[in-house]
């Protein structure tokens, strides 16, 4: 199972960093458009603000600056509404006509008209006295305060310019007795130079690895053992979580969770990106156990294709892969990875007679990656045909295209390409992922 390399780091919101923005005029405090008043950042705006903004657009996360108080937010006050008027902000890529997820943090059309002509109006404050109560954000993690937190031992020194290989740490959890983990977040201490973090578990009967260095960094090519240089990059162990900027932590209900056998490790996959600026990362994984054993455990799949070959200056260039569910499974979610040709993204069951049922197509931003939950877990039943569809533009016309008159094929760093589907399923709570690939309608119970 190999994995590509995950999103840029963010280095903008609503617009890159170090442009500079005007101030509006000065307002007065109540501004009316007629006989109507103009909506308040307290009564108004601040409420949508909560809601749908502070969960990125606060102190310690990654978005560039703070949408708390009036003070910060309204020097913003154009932008925003040019952001909400074309909908690329809150970040939400998936197309309507498909599927309904849970974590869409789009702006109804009303929300949108408010952040609009509050902006128009000179972005009055309004009355303080009808601010919302304050959210009670915690105060770095997007998860429950977690009950373990494993850190990389040593931070990973990061270069001003070039590629970085990818970047392991291996870290003993030492648990004594397995563990149900409910909800898990990673939390790098280099927002700007982690462009995508993997975090596998090992559990202590796996070979992969198992001679490489533990506790500290170390990339394939230090690997002194050819067989493990090429392990690096290929593992049937399971997922703990993907991050990637933009992308939501792993939260799962009440009687889901992902299982971690006692002794497991945690491996830490890191692709770094340079920007310009030396600087060193230590990232963080927090983990929230379940409260009792449950009943379903979750395991993270793909559809991939690692044949594609783009031609140069090809401007929609279609790939896709398609397999089937040897067993029972309850569709949660979808996570789409490419790089910066990437274009389109889309997942289908394709039925029996041929017709195609469309579960997601997005519209891929690669600088912003996002993970789409299901609002109704979706039953599927063993046979059930999967299909994943890519679309890429390596024309000159795509402004992140490196280079238009090259032939693209797979590879890890962004200059290349890959097409990855994660899903997630959750399966009965003994099942493991050996197990579930187990088709039990074929002789002898054949293996995937």
């Amino acid at each position: 199972m190999k994995r590509g390399a995950f999103g840029a780091a963010i280095s903008a919101g609503f617009l890159a960093s170090g442009v500079a923005v005007p101030l509006l005029a000065a307002a007065s405090q109540t501004a009316h458009r007629g006989d109507i008043a103009a909506p308040g950042f307290y009564q108004d705006v601040l409420p949508i603000l909560q809601e749908k903004c502070q969960n990125c657009h606060r102190p310690g996360q990654p978005a560039p600056m703070a949408l708390i108080t009036y003070k910060q937010t309204r020097p913003w006050a154009g932008k925003i509404a040019d952001a909400v008027r074309s909908k690329t902000m809150p970040p939400w890529f998936a197309d309507p006509r498909y599927g309904h997820f849970s974590n869409d943090p789009s702006l109804t059309a009303e929300q949108i008209a408010t952040m609009v002509a509050w902006a128009k109006a000179g972005a009055p404050e309004g009355n303080w006295q009808d601010a919302p109560s304050p959210r009670n954000w915690n105060t770095e993690w997007h998860i429950s305060p977690p009950d373990k937190i494993v850190q990389m031992p040593e931070a990973v020194p990061i270069p001003a310019r070039g590629e970085v290989e990818y970047t392991y740490e291996i870290v003993p959890l030492h648990f004594s007795q397995d563990r149900w983990v409910q909800s898990a977040e990673l939390r790098p201490s280099s927002w700007a130079h982690v462009h995508h973090a993997v975090v596998y578990i090992r559990p202590p009967n796996s070979e992969w690895l198992r001679h490489a260095p533990v506790g500290k960094p170390f990339t394939a090519s230090t690997l002194s053992d050819p067989e493990e240089r090429r392990q690096a990059h290929e593992t049937t162990s399971d997922l703990l979580l993907v991050y990637a900027p933009g992308s939501a932590p792993e939260e799962f209900p009440d009687g889901m969770a992902k299982f971690v056998p006692a002794e497991s490790d945690l491996v830490f996959q890191m692709h770094y990106t340079t920007n310009g600026e030396a600087a060193s990362d230590r990232s963080r994984a927090g983990l929230v156990f379940a409260k009792s054993p449950p009943k379903q455990r979750v395991i993270t799949l793909q559809l991939n294709n690692h044949a594609l070959i783009i031609p140069p200056e090809a401007d929609d260039f279609r790939v896709e892969v398609q397999g089937t569910l040897p067993n029972d499974a309850t569709l949660l979610s979808f996570f789409p990875h490419m790089h910066v040709r990437g274009k389109r993204f889309e997942y289908d069951i394709v039925h029996d007679d041929g017709s195609v049922e469309i579960l997601l197509r997005v519209n891929y931003h690669f600088h912003w990656q996002l993970s789409y939950r299901l609002a109704e877990p979706r039953e599927l039943q063993a046979g059930t045909k999967l299909r994943a569809v890519a679309w890429y533009d390596n024309s000159r016309n795509n402004p992140h295209n490196p280079d238009p008159e090259k032939t693209v094929t797979w590879g890890d760093q962004t200059s290349s390409e890959m097409m990855v589907g994660f899903f997630e399923v959750a399966v009965p709570a003994g099942m493991d992922k050996w197990r579930f690939f187990i088709r039990h309608d074929e002789p002898g119970g054949k293996t995937n």
